[in-house]
């Protein structure tokens, strides 16, 4: 995940970093309720941002017998390849 400064909140694009980072460091599934935990969003934050990226198709939900799972699908994938690439051009050149 991406390192912050403690005087700053994350800005957007940083939380939806992390929601599919935590997605993806569980082997790209999870369900629900532990990635309200890891995601360190209140629980409305966390429906909205949730709710955005099932519509985005960043994420989808999976059913498994009678378990759902949250899963990246290869754009959310692409979003944190694409992410880390910019975060690392920023950081070259101090910004």
């Amino acid at each position: 995940m991406v390192t912050l400064n403690n005087n700053r909140r994350r800005d957007r694009l940083e939380v939806i970093y992390d929601f599919l980072k935590v997605v993806e460091t569980h082997q790209g599934s999870i369900k629900k309720t532990p990635l309200l935990r890891k995601a360190n969003l209140s629980s409305r934050s966390f429906i909205e941002y949730f709710n955005e990226l099932i519509s985005k198709e960043f994420i989808r939900e999976i059913v498994n017998k009678n378990n759902k799972f949250i899963v990246l699908t290869d754009k959310g994938y692409n979003y944190l390849n694409k992410y880390s690439q910019f975060y690392g051009f920023l950081k070259d050149f101090g910004l």
